[in-house]
């Protein structure tokens, strides 16, 4: 019995299938690489932009004939595609050859539409699957045990926020925190079964705990899981500016496992646009948060996201980001086209009055821009001693990342897979980096 999981968007939908792809082995299946030789056949699916939409609805279609001609596949929908509240009907109806619709993070309806096809077979290889580990749940497929050396491990589902542009609250639910407990078990059985770093997952992180009867906080995660025997290193994202606490930046400081990385998205510097977003806070605001995460961590890299093109936004008011993202000089900058999306505020409420070249002239121009900071910044660190964690071979060499998430590529002889190196770095330019290990 064998699966095929292909995996659009973001980290929560990376975990997600992760976790799928565990619960399919307990049930004894093994991965194969093709879709087209698999028994069953899953696409996690994203809608935050329309592009990732559409390129995971034209790869369902293409699976019809598939279908038909081999009517035994179990070909299964999931991710924000299906969503939360989205009818079923509606979905089966324009995908009538589609046997399972899994909700973000809900793997059940195909688990259980296996078991009920062949519920002795499963059952039997369920119990030998899980005779051969003995410490801990499975929450990794076997073929990536001992080999992934960094993992996605959520911690918020969904959100609350419900900012303009933004389609998660539809598709992905309510703000959901997990609780404590549940966290710490699956990130010991991460450990256990080879991971070295861990990357806690919320679409507003920084808002942990705040939904769940016991009094905890992200900062108060972050001291409990510096505990867990085998961890190395621990990361979070995404984080909103205004749920940052100074409790949570001295977390990032103090605690030796916790990489100084932090990930705040602005997405715009123009106040108008910032309040017609919906996001609460002004670029001021923005600025000053900056410089108390900087001072309260001194080595920190600081990520962020920006949408270009938002309706309304003029040229003066684009040239505001430009010029912040200018003065901030911050370690990377995730920019993207806006993109209208069913259900938002924005789509409903809002005309897409930017034309597709402009947005593209202004995304470039921040691209080129960030390129230049990061660039500079790099190359500051050439001729130093940096620590990295290798996750792995790419064409020959070893890559791995260092605390500040920067991409460093090593040249060895060694297995160093896994391992924690001090790097001499030669070689700096704006998105990667070389060394070679002291």
């Amino acid at each position: 019995m064998r699966y095929h999981i292909t995996t659009y968007g973001c980290q929560m939908n990376v975990a997600d299938s992760r976790r799928l792809a565990a619960e399919l082995e307990k049930l004894g299946y093994v991965p194969i690489p093709r879709a087209e030789e698999a028994d069953v056949i899953v696409l996690n699916t994203c809608v935050v932009r329309q592009q990732p939409e559409d390129r995971a609805t034209n790869r369902l279609l293409s699976l019809r004939p598939f279908k038909e001609h081999r009517p035994a596949t179990v070909i299964a929908l999931m991710g924000c595609l299906v969503g939360v509240k989205r009818p079923q009907a509606a979905l089966r109806q324009r995908f009538p050859f589609v046997d399972a619709f899994l909700a973000p993070s809900d793997p059940r309806p195909l688990i259980n539409l296996l078991i009920d096809r062949d519920a002795a077979g499963l059952q039997a290889a369920s119990r030998a699957q899980q005779d051969e580990l003995q410490d801990g749940e499975l929450v990794l497929p076997r073929s990536e045990q001992g080999k992934l050396v960094s993992a996605y491990l959520p911690v918020v589902l969904g959100c609350s926020h419900a900012c303009a542009f933004c389609v998660i609250p539809q598709r992905r639910g309510p703000e959901r925190s997990r609780p404590p407990a549940e966290i710490l078990a699956e990130a010991r059985a991460l450990a256990l079964q080879g991971v070295k770093e861990i990357t806690l997952l919320g679409q507003i992180v920084d808002r942990y705990g705040l939904d769940l009867r016991e009094k905890v906080t992200l900062a108060g995660l972050l001291h409990r899981l510096q505990k867990v025997d085998g961890l190395e290193r621990i990361r979070f994202l995404t984080s909103h500016p205004n749920w940052i606490t100074d409790e949570l930046l001295d977390a990032v400081a103090g605690l030796p496992r916790v990489c100084e990385h932090i990930e705040v998205p602005i997405q715009a510097a123009d106040d108008e646009i910032l309040r017609t977003m919906k996001r609460g806070y002004t670029a001021d605001d923005y600025r000053q948060l900056i410089a108390r995460i900087r001072r309260i961590i001194p080595k920190v890299a600081i990520h962020t996201d920006i949408i270009v093109g938002f309706p309304g936004e003029t040229e003066e008011q684009f040239r505001r980001t430009y010029d912040l993202l200018a003065e901030l000089r911050l370690d990377k900058a995730h920019i993207a086209r806006y993109s209208p999306r069913p259900e938002t505020l924005s789509s409903r409420k809002m005309k897409d009055d930017v034309p597709e070249k402009e947005k593209e002239h202004r995304r470039k121009a921040l691209d080129d821009l960030q390129a230049e900071i990061v660039g500079e910044i790099n190359r500051l660190l050439v001729g130093t001693e940096v620590s990295v964690l290798v996750e792995g071979q790419y064409k020959g060499r070893w890559r791995g990342r260092t605390r500040g998430n920067k991409l460093v590529y090593i040249e060895d002889q060694r297995d160093l897979r896994g391992q924690l190196v001090d790097a001499h770095i030669s070689w700096a330019g704006p998105w990667s980096m070389q060394g070679t290990v002291i």
